[in-house]
């Protein structure tokens, strides 16, 4: 009779499976907020950790030892706990899903300081539950002995793999057809395939990326430049050059959403100076403009600007692909006879922007060290906005004239603490600390603004200047709904957090009598080319999304990194059709024709950023450049 082998009995791994594999998906409803629509979707949520945990723990059975099979079995369990975790921590900021270009930004997380503290509570200790669990185990039951072939068990266990893996992947694309194309919605990605393989997913396409700058020869940009020319807007004759050789100064609002501009907050005005912009006869304000970042978020916005080409999905460009040839508008103001400049009161190399800022064609950044910072003004993330404002202005007195200077605030950021002496106004009474805050900061750089016109005003620099400002990005997200429900006194459904994306934009001109407030849907990739037109640059050959604004020929179409869209007509988010006017649900037809151009614009603006394609493109001529000539 043949002799079989002896087996060790596999409680321990089946407990380590079932413990992570629960942990994981109660983590799923707790602490992200995913979208579940109908019965199959809860059940694919409910699967989807399991095939990869059943492979991960699966490795175990091929280790000789007790002690080893054990010890792998508690590194595992390690490993996972501290992935899911980390994805809890970000997403709580950030309200997304980490990616792997993220996890090697390594130079921003020293100065995320009191914001990353924010995110991490006391209870968190039980995301790392089913470790204790597997250590219980593995110390208090027994080691019965089994009657089964080692090589048998073995197949079994990753048949069964393998099967889970499939079932997983047929429901996912049977709820979700060509799944692995949406690659730029993480959430969708994670609730089909979960957590685990989605950051191999990543792994994947990241690399996939890599590659795609090696083998782009440039031929790549003909089909992306037929479409760009195809859906360009003539300039309106009326601006086009309103503003030619004045100064421009840009100011990047950090985290101004627009539902507080012209509101109150407990019958406090919370914006009084940008709320007498949006009536000034000198200023354009603009009411249905949306910032269009990704994880990026105020890099994002810098980025869109200067190149009018979409973020990249699950990274920040500037960390990227800082290496990339660009066509930045500091690098046209520059051509021009523009002295360009960054003024932003922080660590030169955070978001990479030392190495970035050269690429896109600046003269000059004057970081952290180009600012004084006495006792008292300095709070959270760094330098105040109202010292940063004065001595900003003092720094412009010195500088060649014309200049492009662009300045970035820092106060009105998450967590939005304030110093005592600084708050103007009262917390809001939410459930949300951070939503109760974001007004008093809010209200501070209204302030700070205000500084900034006077002293501009005083030094003589204000009536040879246009001044452009903008939000960068949503402040408050979507996981502060229900304080932001109270706020605005209505339901924040994914309609509503679509709306709550627009952020405000001022175009103040001083001694023009034509500013009005448009209502016209617009978002930031269109600032590069409208204001180039004011100051009278042609864009015709620029490889950009954008269109101008006050362009006869401008479309109100707004693109956001997750492939949601905004018409003047239909918002589409979170899959799923609104009308614009209502915000009722309505057939998904009706958004069909504009969901496969978002897409299409992400995938041609993705390609030049990953390709580096722009290094095969001459601006001046329109024409491509051979790549042995480069």
């Amino acid at each position: 009779m043949k002799k079989i082998n002896k087996w060790p009995n596999h409680s321990v791994l089946l407990i380590a499976i079932i413990a992570t594999w629960i942990k994981t998906y109660v983590v799923y409803k707790t602490s992200f907020n995913i979208k579940i629509e109908n019965g199959m979707q809860e059940f694919i949520l409910f699967l989807n950790p399991l095939a990869f945990i059943l492979f991960a723990y699966g490795i175990s059975l091929y280790f000789k030892s007790e002690k080893g099979r054990n010890r792998y079995l508690i590194t595992i369990s390690s490993i996972m706990a501290f992935v899911l975790y980390a994805n809890v921590v970000f997403y709580r900021f950030f309200n997304d899903f980490i990616t792997l270009p993220v996890l090697f930004q390594t130079t921003n997380f020293g100065d995320l300081g009191s914001s990353v503290f924010e995110s991490i509570y006391i209870y968190d200790i039980l995301y790392f539950i089913d470790i204790a669990i597997i250590v219980a185990a593995i110390k208090w039951l027994p080691n019965a002995v089994q009657s089964v072939s080692k090589s048998l068990f073995r197949r079994l266990y990753f048949v069964s793999v393998i099967a889970v893996l499939f079932m997983n992947l047929g429901l996912a694309e049977a709820e979700r057809p060509q799944l692995l194309t949406r690659i730029f919605d993480r959430e969708m990605l994670v609730k089909n395939l979960g957590m685990y393989n989605y950051h191999l997913f990543d792994v994947y396409v990241q690399s996939k990326s890599h590659a795609q700058r090696v083998l782009a020869d440039g031929s790549e940009l003909v089909e992306v430049n037929n479409y760009i020319r195809a859906n360009q807007a003539e300039p309106n004759p009326e601006l086009y050059g309103m503003a030619e050789g004045r100064n421009l100064i840009m100011i990047s609002l950090e985290s101004l959403q627009s539902f507080v501009i012209n509101n109150e907050m407990n019958g406090e005005v919370i914006t009084p100076f940008l709320n007498e912009l949006t009536k000034d006869p000198n200023t354009y304000y603009f009411s249905n403009f949306y910032h269009q970042t990704g994880l990026g978020k105020t890099s994002d916005s810098e980025f869109i600007l200067e190149n009018s080409l979409y973020p990249l999905n699950g990274a920040a460009v500037f960390t990227t692909n800082s290496g990339n040839t660009f066509n930045g508008m500091a690098q046209r103001l520059s051509d021009k006879g523009y002295y360009t400049n960054v003024l932003h009161a922080n660590n030169k190399s955070f978001w990479n922007r030392d190495m970035m800022y050269p690429k896109l064609g600046y003269d000059k950044y004057y970081d952290q060290d180009s600012f004084v910072v006495e006792e008292g003004e300095a709070v959270n993330w760094g330098m105040k906005d109202i010292p940063f404002m004065e001595q900003s202005v003092d720094l412009m007195q010195e500088m060649p004239q014309p200049f492009y200077s662009r300045m970035i605030t820092l106060t009105n950021h998450y967590p939005f603490t304030l110093d005592e002496e600084d708050k103007m106004i009262q917390e809001y009474d939410s459930n949300s600390g951070t939503l109760n805050r974001y007004f008093q900061t809010v209200r501070y750089m209204d302030e700070a603004v205000k500084v900034f016109f006077e002293d501009l005003k005083e030094s003589g620099l204000y009536e040879n200047s246009i001044i452009v400002m903008y939000g960068d990005h949503y402040g408050i997200s979507e996981n502060h709904n229900d304080a932001m429900s109270r706020y605005m006194g209505k339901e924040i459904t994914p309609f509503e957090s679509a709306q709550l994306q627009r952020v405000p934009l001022f175009i103040h001109i001083p001694g023009y009598e034509g500013g009005k407030v448009i209502d016209e849907v617009s978002g930031q990739l269109d600032l590069r080319p409208t204001i180039l037109h004011m100051l009278g640059i042609k864009t015709d050959r620029d490889m950009q999304f954008g269109a101008d604004i006050f362009s006869e020929e401008h479309e109100e179409f707004v693109v956001f990194r997750d492939g949601g869209f905004v018409t003047d007509e239909v918002v589409y988010t979170k899959n799923t059709c609104y009308d614009k006017a209502t915000g009722i649900e309505i057939d998904g037809a009706a958004c069909e024709k504009d969901t496969e151009r978002a897409q299409k614009e992400l995938k041609y603006s993705d390609q030049i950023i990953n390709g580096d394609l722009l290094r095969f493109y001459d601006n001046k001529t329109g024409n491509l450049i051979k790549p042995d000539s480069e």
